[in-house]
């Protein structure tokens, strides 16, 4: 059975955004504190990006993170289930 879809409104960077998924709202807050965090750094470090530049690293950054997981639960797989 699929998890129940849910709408949460988030503010990023000023805007606003209805997100459905089926995450829970703390989960949803979590990751919209996380992301104004990096887009403020982000902003500091390097104030000639553009937001859609910005995005982008947050986008690179957020998937060479989930490569990293995925190769870590790979490590943490017995050998037969590797193939």
């Amino acid at each position: 059975m699929a998890a129940s879809k849910r709408r949460f409104k988030a503010e990023i960077d000023g805007h606003e955004y209805t997100i459905i998924g089926s995450a829970s709202d703390r989960h949803m807050q979590t990751v919209t504190r996380m992301m104004n965090e990096q887009i403020e750094q982000l902003k500091k470090l390097a104030p000639y990006l553009s937001d859609q530049e910005i995005a982008t690293l947050i986008a690179f950054n957020a998937i060479s993170d989930q490569v990293d997981k995925q190769a870590e639960l790979l490590k943490m797989q017995p050998d037969d289930a590797k193939e």
